[in-house]
């Protein structure tokens, strides 16, 4: 088994003997899971995997927010809706997540795509991976991750986005599977409803919980990581927490229970406080640009 993590919180070795990865696929028996179901006895007991936050600890900013730039400039929405996701989107990379906010994109999400073929969504999702996700993610999660999965741990990416967009993402980060919020969709368009909740907060919890059990998981060994004070519920569920570029709360709480924290948003200057703002407000710099350029080609048009 995978030995106790270091300070920085990687696996620091594996016995030999050990599986050289996990098999790659989904779960089906949650509403917020996509799977193929594999044989019970093809699956270890007590076997290890790794939990990762989607947004601001794989990818800078909310990836919801990056789908909805892609999805503006294809004329989904109008510039008055562009500009609430960006302000939102701003205040999430300064000051953490909001459950209201969350809340709020979430519904106008929903009622964005109601109608929409589930098909061309998927299409432009990949576009936007290759646009503007793939050079977001955080170099230092990614190395992270893939020494999970070359210790031979399943990796999992639970989040409260789409679950399309966490299998996108996995698919491109070769990752076992994803957990994330369901979109109901009928006959091959979104019906503007969920599937469900919204995965969050102790909702995530109970995800992999029901996940540990499927895949014959012992969570005392698996580990977890988490950017948000949401994500405390999910992090104290497992053996191995580690905070991912937390937000205030979080990194008081990870310090107060010794967590290990690892930061990945920037250069360290003096102090981690220092180095997080710095790198929250350059975040909220590119957003305020998208708004002003988008404004500007309003004014034009």
């Amino acid at each position: 088994m995978a030995l106790p993590p270091d300070a920085s919180g990687v696996p620091s070795e594996v016995e030999s003997g050990q599986a050289a990865a996990a098999a790659h696929h989904h779960l089906s028996t949650s509403p917020t899971t996509r799977h193929e179901d594999a044989p019970a006895s093809d699956r270890p007991v007590g076997g290890v995997a790794a939990f990762f936050d989607l947004d601001n600890t794989i990818i800078r900013g909310a990836s919801a927010f990056h789908l909805a730039v892609g999805l503006r400039r294809r004329g989904f929405f109008g510039y008055r809706d562009f500009v609430r996701f960006a302000f939102i989107q701003a205040k999430y990379l300064l000051f953490g997540e909001d459950a209201e906010q969350i809340d709020e994109v979430r519904s106008r999400g929903l009622s964005i795509v109601a109608g929409k073929s589930v098909a061309e969504i998927a299409a432009i999702g990949e576009e936007i991976w290759d646009e503007v996700l793939s050079l977001r993610i955080f170099a230092g999660t990614q190395a992270l991750l893939n020494r999970h999965l070359e210790a031979g741990h399943q990796v999992w990416i639970i989040t409260a986005s789409p679950v399309e967009i966490g299998e996108l993402i996995g698919r491109r980060l070769g990752v076992t599977g994803a957990l994330g919020t369901v979109a109901e969709h009928r006959d091959g368009f979104y019906t503007g409803r969920l599937v469900g909740d919204l995965l969050h907060g102790r909702a995530k919890e109970s995800a992999v919980a029901t996940l540990a059990r499927q895949e014959g998981l012992d969570l005392s060994r698996c580990y977890a990581y988490g950017d948000s004070t949401n994500d405390v519920a999910i992090l104290s569920s497992v053996g191995h927490p580690v905070a991912i570029n937390p937000d205030a709360r979080l990194r008081r709480h990870a310090r107060e229970v010794g967590w290990p924290v690892r930061e990945f948003r920037g250069r360290r200057r003096t102090t981690a406080r220092r180095s997080m703002l710095t790198a929250s407000w350059a975040g909220g710099a590119w957003v305020l640009g998208l708004v002003l350029r988008a404004a500007r080609r309003q004014l034009r048009g």
